[in-house]
């Protein structure tokens, strides 16, 4: 008796290598052969996978009856055959907040709940699912990335559990949560002396001089594909409907632009009722290229970094101007907000829906409030958080701010009065 893909997701089996689609320049429409190459060598435009228009795509039912990942969505991602890694990731929960729904003044509010991704606690679970496979489809036995944090997590732990080599390079200062989460799973780490943007440019060299598959960086035309499948699973989660706006924090700009590429693909696939949503995106004000150029217009100005989001710290993202693009097309705005107020916002989510998340994910529900009250969410509306991170990678964020909890000595009778005094 044989068995299909969709039955034997879950083993780990020996498969043959994926199929990498071919590329597509998204500026000028330059074509080429898949390769592990992320710009265009006609016109610097990033390049994008090119997915046949005429391949055949399933209905709710067919996708609805696979196993619990990312690949149920598979005709959607940048690989022709069966995924040779990280076949376990995605499906993360989506939450209902009734309560942060009162507080935005929306008809309902659900968080997208990453913060519990496998197996590295974040959204980055899934870019690096689809840039693993690229590299498998392409042979290289060596990855790395250039990260704030969550990324290099990703890339450590999937690397570790697909026996692959791994070089992840970060900045000097980073959280003592991320670098502990990385360096457990024996990667080789490099810290570098500088920003994030630093980094990045590190990493360019790096790919160009070792031929490593640097996931962010020659890799990047595939792992960015794999943000759209938050899209699809709250979608599918929603009941084969769309919400009516999405907030989403920003970094390098890839994941609002996948948001709303990947609720347009569903669109056009019939699987979806409901008009597209607004995307809405959100920054640090210590570190907001994307924000401010949506909200003030003019030209794009880089910016060097001063918060403690370090997770979305990027001061010259890779896709800024896309990001800000696919905002105003839908219809959506932006906000950036203190790291007073992030902070808040980490409390405020715990409070409110038991979810811990990290500083990007405070920044995403301070940036709806917000937004809520420069009015650009409806009495109608029906919002969903996109929160990305886990708290226990930044509970440095939190020092000083959590209140002091009592001493007592095992006696009934001081909790008695611990209770009056609480009433």
């Amino acid at each position: 008796m044989t068995t299909s893909l969709d039955s034997t997701l879950a083993p780990k089996t020996p498969t043959a290598a994926p199929r990498a689609l071919p590329l597509r320049c998204r500026n000028c429409g330059h074509t080429i052969d898949a390769a592990p190459q992320a710009l265009c060598f006609e016109c610097l435009g990033p390049l994008e996978p090119l997915y046949d228009e005429n391949r055949a795509l399933p209905d709710r039912t067919t996708i609805a009856s696979r196993p619990a990942s990312l690949w149920r969505y598979r005709e959607w991602l940048p690989f022709e055959g069966t995924p040779t890694y990280a076949r376990e990731v995605g499906w993360t929960p989506l939450i209902e907040a009734p309560r942060l729904a009162k507080r935005l003044g929306v008809a309902r509010a659900w968080v997208k709940n990453d913060s519990v991704s496998h197996p590295s606690l974040s959204f980055k679970d899934r870019v690096v699912a689809a840039a693993l496979n690229a590299a498998g489809a392409f042979g290289i036995r060596t990855v790395g990335c250039a990260s704030t944090g969550n990324l290099a997590n990703a890339v450590a732990a999937q690397a570790a559990r697909e026996g692959l080599a791994a070089w992840i390079f970060i900045p000097h200062d980073l959280e003592i949560g991320k670098i502990v989460a990385t360096s457990v799973f024996a990667p080789k780490l490099v810290r570098v002396r500088g920003t994030y943007d630093d980094v990045n440019r590190l990493c360019a060299q790096v790919a160009d001089r070792f031929g490593w598959g640097i996931v962010n960086v020659n890799l990047r035309s595939y792992y960015g594909e794999g943000s759209k499948t938050m899209a699809f699973e709250i979608a599918e989660q929603l009941g084969w409907r769309l919400p009516t706006a999405v907030v989403a924090p920003m970094a390098g700009g890839s994941l609002v632009t996948k948001l709303r590429k990947g609720f347009a693909e569903f669109s056009r696939a019939g699987l979806v009722d409901g008009g597209a949503p607004r995307i809405f995106g959100a920054q640090a004000s210590g570190c907001a290229p994307i924000a401010r150029l949506v909200r003030d217009g003019g030209e794009f100005t880089p910016e060097i970094p001063h918060t403690i989001a370090r997770s979305i710290a990027i001061g010259n993202p890779a896709d800024g101007r896309y990001a800000a693009k696919s905002i105003l097309e839908s219809g959506g705005w932006s906000a950036h907000v203190s790291d007073e107020e992030l902070v808040e916002g980490i409390r405020v989510l715990a409070e409110e829906t038991g979810v811990f998340t990290e500083t990007a994910g405070g920044t995403t529900v301070a940036a709806a409030f917000a937004l809520a009250a420069e009015g650009r969410f409806t009495p109608d509306d029906e919002v969903v958080l996109c929160i990305t991170g886990n708290g226990l990678k930044t509970v440095e964020a939190l020092n000083g701010v959590l209140p002091e909890s009592p001493v007592i000595d095992a006696r009934l009778r001081e909790v008695a009065a611990l209770a009056a005094e609480h009433g």
